[in-house]
């Protein structure tokens, strides 16, 4: 059985729940938590620890949190006031966890499944994804990791060329992976707008319903976009709804070719904002 989990952000009484729910056992199931595995929540520290413990029975891809918090402990970025990652940082084995948060890769494949935090661009295919996600995770390993995360924060270049490189490329990159929820009419990312479907502003887009998808055909399983709520089509899973919020700790369960949305409800700890 393989667990495609919505974003945790700390919340790890709902993950123990969701996981007694769905009857996962690590000696035969396999977890794919797809981002943003910390903050907001009061538990992030104990989320890792969890899954860190799992080893070769769960695969993590980062959100942008998880970057945060690497962003954060290596001095790149200032930690914002709803942060709640302290206890991660003060840890006595901070080191540790963080360095096996950054082994994590941004994009995996189970069960003809894609599994990415934001989601995959229109303009991409399923194998420019697969060799961007590769390129910016072998940097986010290297030595020099710290340094190199100062180039990724920004929201420029919007559009995807192939002639990108260096600094723009992996910015694109990151941000696609990561932030993105609807596209503009041509093409271009957007990463201000929060809205729900109902309340999206003409001239914008989900990226999944953009006209010529170069990925149509794959199926791709995301988190993300907590307004959107639960998503689930034949070759599309959203599965973040809204945990932190008040909402629910989502789940896909797949055994072989049965598919079963499996949630617990989550008291909530932050209010959007």
């Amino acid at each position: 059985m393989i667990l495609l989990v919505g974003d945790i952000q700390g919340c790890d009484d709902a993950l123990q729940q969701l996981l007694d729910v769905a009857g996962f056992s690590p000696s035969r199931d396999h977890l794919v938590a797809l981002g943003d595995l910390v903050n907001r929540g009061p538990q992030s520290l104990a989320v890792l620890q969890r899954l860190m413990a799992l080893g070769s029975s769960a695969s993590c891809v980062l959100g942008n949190h998880d970057l945060h918090l690497l962003a954060v402990s290596q001095g790149v970025r200032p930690p914002h006031r709803q942060d709640t990652l302290q206890p991660v940082l003060a840890h006595p084995q901070a080191a540790a966890l963080l360095d096996w948060l950054r082994q994590r890769p941004l994009l995996v494949q189970h069960a003809g499944w894609v599994c990415v935090h934001a989601g995959l661009p229109p303009d991409w295919t399923l194998e420019e994804a697969q060799a961007c996600a590769d390129e910016l995770a072998q940097h986010l390993r290297s030595p020099g990791w710290a340094t190199w995360l100062r180039t990724l924060f920004g929201n420029e270049p919007r559009r995807w060329s192939p002639g990108l490189q260096g600094p723009d490329r992996w910015r694109y990159s990151i941000n696609a992976l990561t932030r993105m929820r609807l596209c503009e009419a041509d093409g271009a990312l957007d990463f201000k707008l929060k809205e729900g479907l109902a309340e999206i502003p003409a001239g914008y887009t989900p990226w999944f319903d953009a006209a010529g998808r170069r990925n149509a055909d794959t199926a791709i399983a995301f988190g993300h976009w907590s307004t959107l709520g639960l998503v689930n089509r034949p070759t599309l899973l959203g599965l973040d709804t809204g945990c932190v919020w008040g909402g629910a700790l989502s789940a896909a369960r797949i055994d072989g070719g049965r598919r079963e949305i499996v949630q617990v409800v989550c008291k909530g700890f932050q209010q959007p904002g």
